[in-house]
């Protein structure tokens, strides 16, 4: 049986690289594309060390239409096909709204939501031609509730959504599955320690007392694991999700739950 290609757009570092190793566990030939190219490569490195499955690292900016558009090329020209696309890539910016700039709004909608659009755009053109295919967007439990202090985030991944809908909607005749996975806090990330500043201000506490805080929202006790959005992506990537198309699936410890 020929290996099916996945590609992990912001696959070189944090999620997107636990992301990327996995689905070459998982059998996939994996595209790292990274705005870090060299980070690209380094994973790409990695995966071929650890898994000894085809792998190619790719430095791509998910904003730009013609390098969004070469790396579905360079995929096809490697692999043959473009089974997976995996959307991760994503920026996020903690301040309040009377002080958010207009240049981190902009950056914030074309990173987590212009970027997707022309990544899933490009990925499906080559699905279409091969019949079948998945799309999975990483998305947020942000995207679902309001976040305070995060109007730029929120609003981009409430945006995803509704593109990740459409997108299924648009895409089912051709059977191309499209979802969007909402992870919960992810602790341990760089991105959420990040802004732990902003958020220790936001709430009045010291710095080192935020993630309790974070923890004790979540009916689990505990924050998101990049296992636990893998896992996730690896089901709806699957045949065990035939069924299923246009979702955005809570991975939140029972934080979110509609």
């Amino acid at each position: 049986m020929t290996a099916q290609t996945a590609i992990v757009a912001g696959g070189a570092q944090n999620l997107g690289e636990h992301l990327s190793l996995r689905l070459s566990e998982e059998g996939y030939n994996v595209v790292v594309a990274d705005l870090q190219g060299c980070k690209a490569e380094t994973v790409a490195q990695k995966i071929s060390n650890s898994t000894g499955n085809k792998t190619l690292g790719l430095e791509t900016n998910m904003t730009d239409e013609d390098e969004v558009k070469a790396l579905m090329v360079r995929t096809k020209e490697e692999f043959g096909t473009v089974d997976l696309l995996v959307y991760n890539a994503g920026v996020a910016r903690s301040t309040k709204i009377d002080n958010f700039n207009l240049s981190d709004w902009q950056m914030t909608l074309d990173v987590n939501l212009t970027g997707y659009f022309l990544c899933a755009r490009e990925a499906s053109k080559v699905m279409i031609g091969q019949g079948s295919g998945n799309i999975v967007q990483i998305n947020s439990k942000s995207g679902k509730v309001g976040s305070k202090h995060n109007s730029g985030y929120s609003a981009s991944k409430f945006g995803g959504i509704g593109l990740t809908q459409s997108l299924a909607l648009d895409l089912a005749e051709h059977n191309i599955r499209v979802n969007s996975i909402l992870p919960g806090n992810l602790l341990e990330s760089p991105m959420f320690q990040s802004l732990i500043p902003s958020y220790a201000n936001k709430l009045g506490i010291d710095e080192d007392e935020v993630e309790q805080v974070y923890k004790d929202k979540v009916p689990m006790k505990r924050g998101c694991t990049y296992d636990d959005v893998s896992n996730a992506v690896i089901f709806y990537a699957s045949e065990k999700a035939s069924y299923m198309t246009g979702q955005s699936i809570n991975v939140t410890g029972g934080q979110v739950m509609h």
